[in-house]
């Protein structure tokens, strides 16, 4: 992290400049898409910069916000300045019982804010479920999965006490294969990444628990995304990574998802750590104030990433709100805002009503999913799992007990098996050799993926270790484990139980010992199962040297040569594979000895329960992948940058794929994936047949148009306010390194930590930034999500879906358009149903076809617009397997 910077450099990076962008082209530095001209095509370029848009728009309760707008208005009428600035700042890192905590306003008896980890379960905690991680469940393709995973997680952060659960995760969205935090997302398809978070989104605030949905945004890889962290692994940088994107990417691909999240109402997005276009994330006026807040509406409130805030008053004005965990580095006491804020108000370099609206979009979130309805005190500690400790960590003091190990599991285990087992795609079944009988003379179990780590299933911190099998992947996006069922007690547990015999070798190593079981197995003609893994995570841990991003797509752990010794002597061996993201499977999908694959992604605390329910048939896979899996890594047309490219300056990483990623790129280039973006087989068969569309009058696109009104101010003056006001009182008792929102004098410039808060604002204040006054609306804005008629539904596609089998079974009919121009994609996902159909009957696949879904962005007129190209509906089984077209009727 840079070093505390001064008030006339608050700015820094973050997009200086006059001009309001107003229906003007966003990157004029870049050659992008133009909707209505087919000769142009997307280019993200080095060094092109993120114009300046100000002021942050104010929160005006629309899109289901309005009561809970209402009511957070009443409370911050009510607040002080030094209640309002601590509402906003965190108090420092371990310095309270949560990874993050805002001060509290004791006086109204408004409790500190708890922000708690993680997108998988309640972290640094115990007696917590541990769920299958986004990118798992994603490969459900099930928008009531998505939606109850959401809930049961949000019911346990409710009742640790947590106010703010940090995820879901769309960013990053998955550009490329090796990304680390790919599998704390979805999918690297927006469409199938906006269903799940925005049923994501809905499940956890329907327990009462503010969703934070991040990274917001370009955050597509871990190396480079923190300056400090890269000069920890002896990287030579002086500011963190740019993701270079170009307007029409933006929109179309990276946009995409958040708006589908702001849409089902987050209470909270948290800006991320890179820059976009070369401004930072949390002081990046185009993306915050124009794109999140302007053009999509959201309601809610910004929070910095834990030490991604890079200035006080320039990420005021760019539209951050909350400032996480509140210092500048962790644990140095000193903050961006807390007492910096308040000086800011009182000198009129931040205007009141901005931290007005702040604190009003922090306290409308909490009204809007029922906080003030619900009151369970914060009953962990994520510093330590002991009954007794420190309530501030980070200085030891007030020892008290901090932890009562409250079981919030419920019965959720039950339901994450359910999870793990529908979220496995089987992708390879040779003669029908799944599902096992469970009565195999001899199985034969191989792998260390398939056994215990030696350290214990938590024994690795924030799971920062690739031992024994792949439930979780490391990082912050992690929980402590209840339990960890492995697949080889699972497997015994089924054999035993059928008085068959099994045995194992966990060690990949050992290949006299594995060639020697693996030939028994064929011998008897019974089953050899191999397990392997690919791992991934944040980047502030390295495994085996994967900076949090994977190396390559390769197996770890010996992983290639494990399979090919088994199957090399066994021709009956079946391969599982648990990995974060792609790997390179193309040898055994074609090898005739490997008789089956499957792909059960990061499962969870019931990984190995869930397989077995796959292997012997307890449930009848339907899963479909949620990415592509290729022959090479080239073959993704993206990679990571490993290496800086800028000398000392900042990484440069251009998005000149522009939406081309997975699948997109495979059509593009004409690929024929390993297997394709949304295969996956059952046990059954199916067809589809009897594709019929239908439109629906919805009249033609009107632009929001018209002014907002003025920003609203919320109760006294606060930049009249007395300094002896806030001013520290006599009888508090300060506790070091903590952030306080007071002044240590009425000298403001010397209670402040910049050293020339004194300089005219309008030497550092870009123009139009404190402008309260009403402003335009964006054309493609006007509703929480965008323009409210991007929604209408235009057309209806239905097909007949048959189960021509002999079992019941589940199947993924996918919808696919084709746009019809010379630089759109040659298919995109727009919808998708996955429906259970009893053998020698048929269902009926009904998905709908919105105006959002059909249009393009065009960066003239800054809206989406349908282009007159014609447009084609596809409806199949897999983006490469779609026999049924029909054009639209536009």
């Amino acid at each position: 992290m840079p070093a505390l910077r001064t008030a006339a450099t608050l700015l820094a990076g973050a997009a200086l400049g006059s001009a309001q962008l107003n229906g003007t082209a966003p990157f004029p530095n870049s050659t992008h898409v133009n909707a209505s001209d087919p000769n142009t095509a997307a280019a993200a370029q080095s060094f092109q910069t993120s114009p300046p848009f100000y002021p942050s728009p104010w929160m005006d309760g629309s899109g289901g916000w309005a009561a809970a707008y209402q009511k957070a208005q009443a409370f911050v009428s009510q607040l002080t300045l030094i209640e309002k600035v601590n509402l906003t700042t965190g108090v420092g890192w371990e310095e309270e019982q949560c990874v993050g905590n805002v001060g509290a306003i004791p006086r109204l008896g408004f409790r500190s804010l708890c922000m708690q980890d993680s997108p998988v379960g309640v972290r640094l905690t115990d007696f917590n479920s541990v769920f299958p991680a986004g990118g798992t469940i994603a490969a459900t393709w099930d928008r009531g999965l998505f939606y109850q995973r959401g809930y049961e997680m949000g019911m346990e952060h409710r009742n640790k006490g947590v106010d703010v659960q940090l995820g879901p995760v769309v960013g990053p969205l998955g550009r490329s294969p090796e990304a680390g935090r790919n599998w704390e997302g979805f999918s690297p398809d927006p469409v199938l990444s906006g269903i799940a978070v925005g049923e994501t989104v809905r499940g956890i605030q329907a327990a009462g628990v503010i969703a934070c949905t991040k990274h917001f945004i370009g955050n597509e890889q871990e190396h480079f995304r923190q300056q400090g962290e890269a000069a920890g692994y002896g990287f030579n940088i002086s500011d963190s990574i740019s993701a270079n994107i170009d307007d029409v990417t933006m929109h179309e691909l990276y946009l995409w998802p958040f708006a589908d999240a702001v849409r089902a109402g987050t209470g909270a997005i948290m800006c991320s750590y890179n820059q976009i276009n070369n401004s930072y994330g949390c002081q990046n006026s185009h993306t915050l104030n124009y794109l999140l807040k302007g053009e999509l509406g959201f309601q809610g409130f910004v929070m910095s990433d834990w030490q991604a805030q890079h200035s006080g008053v320039g990420s005021a004005l760019a539209g951050m709100d909350m400032s996480m965990p509140g210092d500048t580095v962790f644990g140095t006491g000193r903050s961006y805002w807390g007492t910096n804020l308040t000086v800011a108000i009182l000198n009129g370099t931040v205007p009141q009503w901005r931290l007005d609206d702040m604190a009003t979009r922090i306290v409308a979130a909490w009204y809007y999913v029922g906080r003030d309805q619900i009151n369970i005190p914060t009953n962990f500690d994520s510093w330590t799992t002991n009954t007794f400790g420190y309530r501030h960590a980070l200085v030891g003091q007030g020892y008290e007990q901090v932890n009562y190990h409250v079981d919030v599991r419920d019965e959720h285990t039950t339901d994450i098996r359910n999870m793990a087992s529908r979220s496995t795609v089987l992708l390879k079944n040779v003669d029908n050799v799944l599902p096992l009988s469970g009565k195999e003379k001899l199985t034969g179990v191989f792998g260390e993926d398939a056994g215990e780590n030696l350290y214990g299933p938590n024994g690795c911190g924030d799971r920062g270790c690739d031992n024994g099998t792949l439930g979780m992947a490391w990082g912050s996006g992690t929980a402590n484990f209840p339990f960890l069922i492995t697949p080889l007690t699972a497997i015994q547990n089924e054999l035993v139980a059928n008085n068959a015999a099994v045995e194992s070798v966990t060690d990949n190593w050992a290949a006299s010992q594995i060639e020697a079981l693996a030939s028994r197995v064929n011998d008897v003609k019974g089953v050899a199962i191999v397990f392997v893994n690919s791992d991934s995570g944040e980047g502030y841990i390295s495994v085996d040297g994967n900076e949090g991003d994977r190396n390559n797509l390769t197996l770890w752990q010996n992983g290639n040569t494990l399979i090919t010794n088994v199957s090399s002597v066994c021709n009956n061996t079946v391969v599982v594979v648990h990995s974060t993201g792609p790997v390179l499977l193309g040898a055994y999908a074609n090898s005739p000895n490997v008789t089956a694959i499957l792909w059960a992604g990061v499962p969870g605390e019931q990984s190995g329960n869930s397989i077995a329910d796959i292997l012997y048939g307890r449930v009848n896979p339907g899963a479909k992948l949620p990415f592509t899996l290729g022959s090479t890594r080239e073959e993704y047309g993206t990679d990571l940058l490993y290496q800086p490219n800028n000398g000392a300056g900042a990484p440069q990483d251009d998005f000149t794929e522009g939406v081309f990623i997975d699948y997109r790129h495979f059509d593009r280039a004409g690929i024929t994936p390993v297997y394709e973006f949304g295969f996956g087989l059952s046990y059954t068969t199916f067809t589809v047949s009897n594709m019929q569309i239908s439109s629906h009058a919805a009249g033609a696109y009107t632009p929001t148009s018209g002014m907002t009104s003025a920003a609203p101010t919320l109760g006294g003056n606060d930049s009249s306010t007395a300094y002896a006001d806030v001013l520290f009182p006599a009888n508090i008792t300060r506790i070091p390194l903590y952030i306080y929102p007071y002044l240590n004098s009425s000298d403001p410039a010397a209670s402040a930590s910049e050293s020339d808060y004194g300089a005219p604002a309008s030497s550092f204040v870009p123009a139009g930034a404190t402008n309260g006054s009403p402003q335009s609306r964006i054309a493609a804005g006007g509703a929480p999500g965008g323009n409210p008629e991007l929604y209408d539904v235009l057309f209806t596609v239905t097909a007949t879906v048959s189960n021509t089998g002999r079992i019941a079974g589940e199947e993924v009919p996918q919808l696919y358009l084709n746009l019809g121009g010379p630089n759109e994609p040659k298919v995109v996902l727009r919808n998708f149903e996955r429906l259970s159909i009893q053998p020698g009957t048929s269902a009926t696949f009904t998905a709908d076809i919105t105006r959002r879904d059909v249009s393009s962005w065009d960066t003239v007129s800054q809206n989406w617009v349908i282009t007159t190209y014609p447009k084609t509906a596809y409806v199949g089984t897999s983006s490469r397997s779609l026999p049924l077209s029909m054009a639209l009727p536009l």
